[in-house]
């Protein structure tokens, strides 16, 4: 069994990991398909910091990979790993569509314009399936690695 701090380690890194990998994999497979409208992995700074977007996105997503940490034993009993981290994908895109976007001043859902919210699901979909993969591989590394010693 694996201690608090390692599996909220584990979950920040799934979650920085999983949109790094997963989520901006599938953001530029779109990109080249002329799907989506911006490409991945962008050095471009973010105010007011000047950090990058890429990692600034990376920062956020971990912190979800935090809140997935602290839930995934609940999701995993009541749906399984896989289909737990497909349902822990609503959640920041629920936060980004009622929270951040009426926040920087788009509306409720950026006013759900018809093009993108399939993309929206897709990114978050894809980005919980990719946090529960890599939080479970992480538990079963870890696991390993306590058992050697």
């Amino acid at each position: 069994m694996s201690t608090t701090s390692t599996r909220l380690f584990l979950g920040f890194l799934a979650g920085s990991l999983s949109h790094l990998i997963f989520q901006d994999a599938l953001l530029g497979t779109l990109y080249i398909m002329h799907l989506a409208p911006a490409l991945p992995w962008s050095l471009m700074p973010v105010p007011p910091l000047g950090v990058p977007v890429s990692l600034n996105l990376a920062f956020w997503a971990g912190l979800w990979g935090l809140a997935y940490a602290l839930v995934e034993r609940r999701l995993t009993t009541r749906f399984g790993w896989w289909l737990g981290g497909l349902v822990f994908g609503i959640a920041p895109l629920a936060a980004y569509w009622f929270v951040v976007l009426p926040l920087k001043g788009f509306g409720i859902g950026g006013g759900f314009h018809l093009a993108m919210v399939p993309l929206h699901v897709a990114l978050h979909a894809i980005f919980g399936i990719g946090t529960a993969i890599l939080f479970r591989s992480g538990l079963l590394f870890a696991g390993r690695q306590v058992r050697r010693t």
